[in-house]
């Protein structure tokens, strides 16, 4: 078997699709890559890490030759937000270390590539309720942007080349294991944290705001699921619409209230709410059902029961915040520290707490 690398193995979903493919394929077959050297526990105890920039091609040449490798998860991407912050590099990064990655696996005669989009592709012009699979494609971002050249570029690939390259355009990922990279709904990862550690939020976005979002088990699963797919019966291959459920931020909030009765959430919305209104509130993602059999596990109430779990016990262990990171928000967390290469790449916690009675003297004014 070749190897398989996963590029921005540090971000949001690359650590644990690492992890994921590590149980799967065994630890030695899959190397987990980053522009920073340095990787979390987890990665560098289960197997081969190293340095890898997508700006420079021979440093991902070097491992595909070296290690023989067959199928590469590139990962790696500087996100929406830090993206407006940063245009230039967004497309550096995004558009220009997508093409290095597709000439190596061209040359090097990959066998599959898996390449993430995003519902950032979808701007004003598209339908917001069940965004079609085809549609208009006008993203407002310049990571959007860089999302619908993506797809245009890998389908390239594909048609002239026979470079099996594939992809999803993934929603709104939430995680219990990694903090956010700078994205627009970071909100929907952050806000567990804080009501854990504080019992209080502050959101970037107002409370009706709706957008689709997904628990990061079902992503990797639909992930490895999509990759595992025969080529022959699909339709689309760098494209498809993905999601699992659609919450508005008040409705988040209400179902942590469950569990965590004296939780409040404010809101002070930033220039993320005009991104975040622009994208679809649902997505219609009939076509991956169809032609490779997605459907999601997870809905609203069984993700905060899980997500509060995990968080909780952490929380009493005194590893709420993930190794090497710190617990400020993500985009003002790589803005500030001008480094958005951090945004590159997204066992069991006890029996969760069961919902507790609220005091209704303590609702007053909630809202």
């Amino acid at each position: 078997m070749r190897s398989i690398l996963v590029i921005g193995a540090r971000g949001q979903i690359g650590s644990e699709l690492t992890l994921a493919l590590r149980e799967r394929h065994g630890d030695a077959a899959v190397l987990a890559a980053d522009l920073k050297g340095e990787h979390d526990l987890s990665l560098r105890d289960s197997g081969a890490c190293m340095f890898v920039d997508v700006t420079q091609p021979e440093t991902i040449a070097k491992i595909v030759e070296r290690y023989d490798v067959g199928t590469i998860y590139h990962m790696a991407a500087i996100l929406s937000a830090v993206g407006e912050a940063n245009p230039q590099l967004a497309w550096h990064v995004n558009v220009s270390g997508l093409y290095n990655v597709l000439e190596v696996a061209r040359h090097h005669r990959l066998d599959r590539l898996f390449w993430p989009s995003s519902m950032a592709v979808f701007g004003p012009g598209a339908p917001r309720e069940q965004t079609p699979q085809e549609t208009i494609l006008q993203p407002s971002t310049m990571y959007g942007i860089t999302k619908v050249t993506g797809e245009l570029m890998c389908n390239y690939y594909f048609r002239h080349y026979g470079l099996d390259v594939r992809g999803v355009r993934y929603p709104g990922i939430i995680s219990s294991e990694t903090l956010p990279g700078g994205g627009t709904t970071d909100y929907a990862v952050e806000i567990f944290y804080e009501a854990v550690r504080r019992r209080q939020y502050t959101c970037f976005v107002r409370a009706d705001t709706v957008l689709p979002m997904m628990y990061m088990p079902d992503c990797i699963r639909a992930t490895l699921l999509w990759m595992d797919a025969s080529l022959d019966e699909l339709r689309h291959h760098a494209d498809y619409n993905l999601t699992a459920l659609s919450f508005s931020v008040e409705e988040l909030a209400e179902e942590i209230k469950k569990y965590v009765p004296d939780f409040e959430c404010a809101y002070e919305p930033d220039f993320r709410q005009d991104i975040a209104s622009t994208w679809p509130r649902t997505i219609d993602d009939s076509a991956a059902r169809a032609e490779w059999g997605w459907e999601p596990h997870y809905d609203l109430a069984a993700m905060t029961k899980e997500m509060l779990t995990r968080l909780t016990t952490k929380h009493r262990e005194g590893k709420l915040v993930p190794e090497a990171q710190t617990a400020e928000p993500g985009f003002e967390r790589l803005a500030r520290a001008q480094d958005p290469t951090a945004a590159r790449g997204n066992a069991p916690g006890a029996a969760p707490p069961e919902p507790r009675r609220r005091d209704p003297s303590a609702e007053k004014g909630a809202n």
